[in-house]
């Protein structure tokens, strides 16, 4: 919707002595900067003038921690009852009695939007300094029922005055992208509580994917679908491909046929113009899950994402080709998500779907970055967003990297992958081979250096940390969000890309593999008339805690370490471990007619 202009109803401006007033927009202070152009960047020089840009600006809530109390109440099993408290309402102006959250209850997209809310004065304020820069009311609309602004079509001019910038044009010296960005960008001091960030600024990176090229199949034999394929080759530690029938034998889903089709969905994120082939889809659907050779997938474009079968993507393909071969016949979106110059993946995705009514149950994502790359003020408004989504009921899943305890020039501090720091999603690692499972060395893990460690985690991190001891001191953060929560396979996975059987290794096979699962756990949810798992990981690091196969072997080297070692319990390489779905259902639902085996 379009924005109206508000009066104020204070003073914005203060009167020193002699009468001559002053305005609170000349005092400026830095946002974000940094100190040289951020690695494989360069720049090509300032643009004209009257070039063009979008601004996203992110608004603070009123109330600041109701989100987060929200989203662990929904969240965690151990709310199992309403409490009432007298809380302003911003929709009222008004006190009024708040419910507080008992497990499972998720918020509506009206209930999200009125939590995150930012005060009237914040809206104010924010619309007085924009119109001292002459921005015009019809060119900015808001977002989140009023919790973010877009401006659009505001010219590079503008918004160096805005905000204290110098935009440039940069180019990637790998892919040739180029992009109109700034070093720093400051903000009134009066803003600065009640503005996260803008955008876009200072975030040069675009998502990447973590997963390793894949390779064309080899000549030895895939372990074939159905249980006679399975019972003519017994389990041992020398590992073929891992075919959706090995997954479902692994991780206890074979018995299981999911019933509530008409509720439960999978959403799997496309972004860089990776669009998955439905032709794909039949052939693997065809040789290994054949019972579901007419699996589909409705594709929502967003920001106007385009979608071209015919010349399709590997990560698109091999997530949607996993989470269809656990799933089937669960209902997927693809959301095809268009790159913009002008903005961030991340945050046009994440606007889509807020918006809409109703969200996926469980949606996977396979695309990250080291979050050193990031400005801090742009990962936490990121990493807000998700926490939305959970409130809402979505189980949100990310690859962790692909990269042990960091990749690159990391001989410094390791470089843990964002968004699967964000304490509000479920980050998933990697392990590889079978009876025992053990860590994948690429296994992405370590501390997020934004992030302190959520309490959901706290005893099992700090067990960790203390057996650690002084290893590695100085190259992590020990007080941060540990990753990953979980694992599952992450080597040989076979998929079909462009009518020929390829493999692939990464956290990217890992990500859709456990999303499949969850999602089975989801569909037993809702065919029981309960509510959907939403935000897991109060409840993975308490009650779900059986359910998952410790991997005690395996490490995750980089950054010219060993990187950390799996051992019992929680670790930064495999987390809590692999999951079993019929111990995990019988957690849910201990009367469960398939009990454990």
């Amino acid at each position: 919707m379009r924005y109206r202009w508000i009066p104020l109803l204070f003073l914005l401006s203060t009167a020193p002595l002699g009468g001559i007033a002053t305005s609170p927009w000349g005092d400026m202070r830095s946002k974000h900067s940094w100190k040289t152009i951020p690695e494989n960047w360069e720049s090509l020089g300032l643009p004209p003038a009257d070039t063009m840009i979008d601004l996203y600006i992110a608004l603070k809530p009123y109330r600041e921690n109701a989100l987060i109390d929200a989203l662990n109440e929904v969240s965690d099993p151990r709310h199992s009852r309403h409490v009432f408290s007298t809380m302003p309402s911003l929709r009222m102006f008004s006190y009024v009695p708040l419910l507080r959250y008992r497990y499972g209850t998720h918020l509506s997209r009206e209930q999200v939007a009125d939590i995150v809310a930012p005060h009237p004065d914040t809206v104010q304020l924010v619309h007085s300094w924009l119109e001292h820069h002459r921005v015009t009311s019809s060119s900015v609309s808001v977002t989140h029922g009023g919790s973010s602004l877009t401006i659009t079509a505001v010219s590079v001019s503008q918004a160096n005055d805005l905000l204290g910038a110098s935009y440039q044009f940069y180019t990637h010296t790998k892919t040739n992208e180029t992009i109109v960005r700034t070093l720093g960008y400051s903000l009134p001091v009066v803003l600065h509580g009640h503005v996260q960030t803008v955008a876009p600024t200072t975030f040069f990176a675009s998502p990447l994917t973590q997963w390793q090229t894949p390779r064309k199949r080899s000549g030895a034999a895939a372990v074939g679908p159905g249980k006679s394929s399975l019972a003519s080759r017994q389990p041992g530690t020398l590992l073929l491909n891992v075919t959706p029938a090995f997954l479902r034998w692994l991780y206890n889903t074979v018995t299981y046929v999911p019933s509530a089709m008409d509720r439960n969905k999978v959403g799997v994120t496309g972004y860089v113009e990776d669009y998955p082939s439905p032709a794909d889809l039949t052939s693997y659907m065809r040789k290994y899950r054949p019972d579901g050779i007419d699996a589909t997938y409705v594709v929502a474009s967003v920001n106007g994402g385009e979608y071209d079968p015919h010349n399709p993507g590997g990560e698109a393909n091999l997530d949607l080709q996993l989470t269809e071969g656990m799933t089937y016949p669960t209902p997927h979106i693809f959301y095809s998500t268009k790159d913009s110059p002008n903005g961030d993946t991340y945050l046009i995705w994440l606007d889509a779907v807020l918006s809409q009514q109703n969200v996926p149950q469980t949606i996977t994502t396979s695309y990250g970055l080291n979050e050193k790359v990031l400005p801090m003020d742009y990962a936490i408004q990121v990493c807000y967003l998700f926490a939305q989504l959970g409130a809402r009921g979505a189980s949100v899943l990310f690859a962790s990297g692909d990269h042990g305890v960091g990749g690159g020039d990391c001989t410094a501090r390791f470089t843990p992958v964002f968004p699967a720091t964000c304490p509000y999603v479920t980050a998933v690692g990697g392990t590889m081979s079978f009876r025992p499972e053990v860590a994948a060395s690429l296994s992405g893990g370590g501390f997020s250096e934004y992030f302190v460690r959520p309490g959901y985690q706290q005893q099992a991190v700090s067990t960790f940390l203390d057996n650690l001891g002084q290893q590695y001191s100085g190259l992590y953060n020990p007080l941060g969000r540990g990753i990953p929560d979980i694992a599952a396979q992450a080597k040989k996975v076979p998929f079909f890309y462009r009518g020929q059987e390829r493999i692939a290794e990464g956290t990217s096979c890992s990500a859709p593999i456990v999303a499949g699962i969850i999602s089975l756990l989801n569909d037993y949810q809702l065919s029981q008339g309960k509510p959907p798992l939403g935000f897991l990981n109060p409840w993975l690091y308490s009650g779900g805690l059986n359910g998952f196969n410790d991997i005690v072997s395996g490490s995750n080297p980089g950054c010219n370490t060993d990187g950390f070692s799996a051992v019992v319990g929680w670790d930064p390489v495999t987390g809590l471990g692999t999951p079993d779905f019929l111990r995990l259902m019988h957690i849910l639902d201990p009367d469960s007619s398939n009990p454990p085996e």
